[in-house]
C-alpha cells in the first residue's frame, strides 16, 4: 500500500475515533479534534471541557501489523505530556477497534465507575 493511502486510512480511523467519542460521551464537537497526521502529541486533541468528560490521551493506529510495545510507549509519552491517562486505540482492516490501557489505569477508571454507581444509588435512596 502506498504511503499516501496508509496516511489516509490512519486519518479516517482517527476521525472515526473522534466521532465515536462525540457520540458515546456526548462531547461537544467543538471541544474535540482529530490532529493533523504527523503532528507531535496525542492523535485526538481535547479541550479542558472534554478532558473533564474523557481524561485520556488517545493514540490511534490502523495497521495490519502490530508493534504494540512501541505504540504503547508512544501513547504513554504523548499522554504524559498532556497530563492524561494513555489510551491506545487500534484496528486492522475489517476488524473491530480495540483499546489498550495499563492495568493500573483500568483499575483506577473502574473504581471511579463503581464510586459513581454507589453515589447514584445513595442519591436514589434519598428520593
Amino acid at each position: 500500500m502506498k504511503s499516501k493511502s496508509c496516511k489516509a486510512k490512519g486519518r479516517q480511523f482517527q476521525q472515526a475515533t473522534r466521532d465515536a467519542l462525540i457520540a458515546h460521551f456526548r462531547i461537544n464537537p467543538m471541544d474535540i479534534q482529530s490532529t493533523a497526521m504527523g503532528q507531535a502529541g496525542c492523535d485526538i486533541y481535547l479541550s479542558k471541557a472534554a478532558r473533564e468528560i474523557f481524561p485520556f490521551g488517545v493514540e490511534c493506529k490502523c495497521q495490519e501489523t502490530t508493534d504494540i510495545w512501541a505504540w504503547i510507549k508512544q501513547c504513554e509519552t504523548n499522554a504524559d505530556k498532556e497530563g492524561l491517562r494513555p489510551l491506545l486505540v487500534f484496528r486492522r482492516n475489517r476488524s473491530e477497534p480495540y483499546a489498550v490501557q495499563s492495568w493500573s489505569d483500568f483499575c483506577s477508571t473502574w473504581n471511579e465507575v463503581l464510586a459513581l454507581r454507589a453515589r447514584v444509588k445513595e442519591l436514589e435512596g434519598k428520593q
